[in-house]
């Protein structure tokens, strides 16, 4: 396993054996980046994880890219995603081709919405009828503003749940809602930011991964991880910081 698996498996609790390669049973993952400094690679990463030959499966929400554009990049990973969805380990929803209504639509919108769920649900109930036992599920989503945006701001968990949201596009108002009960009930965010200097040869980003514990006097305690990333071809590495002259 390379030095990028170690540190994010370590920061995210995945070296801990009863993971079984993915995420504990009812974990949230929020992904936060902006336009300069993308964390795709987190979620590529846990895909990975999650489809290893120990994981489980993975029901993929896809909002922003097509089926073939992680296809090509997990492969890069050496992790061949059409054979995972015809072993039933990846149920790949394709959600690109729904057409939210404009706002005033509200029953739309709703019927929409439930139209989506009812897919994730059908996925569900697909893999538990299955001949082999579909084990641990974890929830990808790759973009929540979509979502968000298609909801109009309007969760007993057996499965885990890792989202990915562009942070930057609610700088200039409030959070919405629903961004905002997810970070309330997030056990890591992991936050993809440019470097304060700017960018260099051998450093693309930072990588702050917040571990939230137990509740102590009303508040959450915290524990927060910084790495430093470099995109490659084939994937990324990550360093801790200083580590490189």
């Amino acid at each position: 396993m390379n030095q990028t698996s170690n540190l994010l498996d370590e920061a995210l609790g995945l070296g801990d054996p009863c993971c079984a390669g993915a995420l504990s049973p009812e974990r949230i993952v929020l992904i936060e980046d902006c336009v300069e400094t993308s964390g795709a690679f987190v979620l590529h990463h846990l895909v990975k994880r999650a489809l290893s030959p120990v994981g489980g499966v993975v029901l993929f929400l896809a909002l922003a890219h097509p089926f073939t554009h992680y296809d090509r990049i997990l492969k890069k990973l050496g992790c061949n995603l059409s054979i995972q969805k015809d072993n039933n380990r990846l149920y790949f929803l394709d959600m690109l081709g729904i057409e939210f209504p404009d706002e005033m639509q509200w029953d739309a919108i709703e019927d929409g919405l439930v139209k989506m769920y009812s897919k994730i649900q059908g996925a569900i109930e697909g893999c538990s009828s299955s001949d082999q036992s579909c084990g641990h599920i974890s929830i990808v989503i790759d973009d929540l503003s979509i979502l968000e945006i298609a909801a109009r701001g309007s969760v007993n968990h057996d499965c885990s749940l890792v989202i990915l949201n562009h942070e930057d596009i609610y700088q200039d108002k409030e959070a919405p809602k629903l961004l905002s009960h997810l970070l309330y009930l997030a056990h890591f965010i992991v936050k993809a930011e440019p470097l304060v200097t700017g960018l260099a040869v051998d450093v693309h980003g930072q990588l702050t991964i917040l571990k939230k514990g137990n509740i102590q006097n009303n508040i959450y305690t915290e524990r927060a991880r910084n790495f430093h990333f470099q995109v490659k071809e084939n994937g990324v590495e990550l360093f801790l910081p200083g580590s490189r002259c």
